[in-house]
């Protein structure tokens, strides 16, 4: 099971204590793999080790990349944790049900990973496009703010309640499991690529919410790796059919035109 686990993500991070206080984090409900998307002051930094207290095995072993998309290439169910609506039409879950739910994906063999915001503004409506649900933890209204660390300890923890009440037998259903990100981002593209051609997207200056809203409706529906092949087969051949739609009414509007000539004549 231990594999199956989520990986913990953090987006920007700004200071190193708060790295090291999550590998902590990570150390004492048991988990081991965090990847780090573009941290402020780069990679390594001294001072996390300081404040992991002895957990140095997630630092240890910390991933960093550019871009959220990167991070999450790999993955086939992404968890973001934050506070506040960001026009990202999700299931938005509480970190009990998050935990409950992911633990049967780690259960069916899924790669999961738990995707947390920079301490200052948290994630970005951008970063949501990746992910396939929103955790909102259930926090006092009048004061929501959150340390990083802390909010990793309580999603963490829910998590360990879930590994602790798990019976040791595993079912396994006949069905493909969902596809790893990287695949649904080449269908993102590929049907964004080819509605831009088709002026889908207009006006222009909703193109950006208008992507959103696609993505969430696809990343809602959990595609297989068959699936994604499938509905880039659709895209494709509707392509190619518009094009040779275009061409038999060029080739008529020829014959037409020298049908005309001929007869002028």
């Amino acid at each position: 099971m231990s594999e199956n686990l989520p990986c913990i993500i953090l987006d920007r991070p700004q200071l190193a204590e708060n790295i090291g206080a999550t590998a902590r984090v990570m150390g004492n409900f048991g988990l081991s793999e965090l990847r780090l998307v573009a941290p402020r002051d780069g990679w390594p930094q001294e001072k996390a080790w300081t404040m992991a207290a002895g957990a140095q095995w997630p630092l240890d072993g910390v991933k960093v990349y550019a871009t959220v998309e990167e991070a999450t290439a790999d993955l086939q169910v992404v968890y973001a944790t934050t506070a506040r609506n960001r026009e990202v039409n999700l299931p938005v879950i509480t970190p009990r049900q998050c935990a409950a739910e992911g633990m049967g994906k780690a259960r069916e063999g899924l790669k999961t990973g738990l995707l947390f915001g920079a301490e200052r503004a948290g994630l970005e409506t951008h970063d949501l496009i990746h992910a396939h649900y929103i955790v909102t933890i259930p926090v006092d209204p009048r004061f929501s703010s959150l340390n990083l660390a802390q909010a990793v300890n309580i999603v963490a923890y829910e998590w360990r309640l879930q590994i602790m009440d798990t019976p040791g037998g595993e079912f396994t259903k006949n069905q493909d499991p969902p596809a790893e990100m990287k695949h649904l981002v080449g269908l993102y593209e590929h049907l964004e690529s080819e509605l831009d051609v088709s002026g889908f997207f207009f006006p222009e200056a909703k193109r950006p919410s208008m992507v959103r809203n696609l993505r969430s409706s696809l990343n809602r529906a959990s595609l297989t790796e068959q699936e994604i092949r499938t509905w880039r087969g659709v895209v494709t051949a509707l392509t190619k059919g518009r094009g040779r739609v275009l061409a038999r009414i060029a080739k008529e509007a020829l014959a037409r035109e020298k049908a005309e000539q001929e007869k002028g004549e």
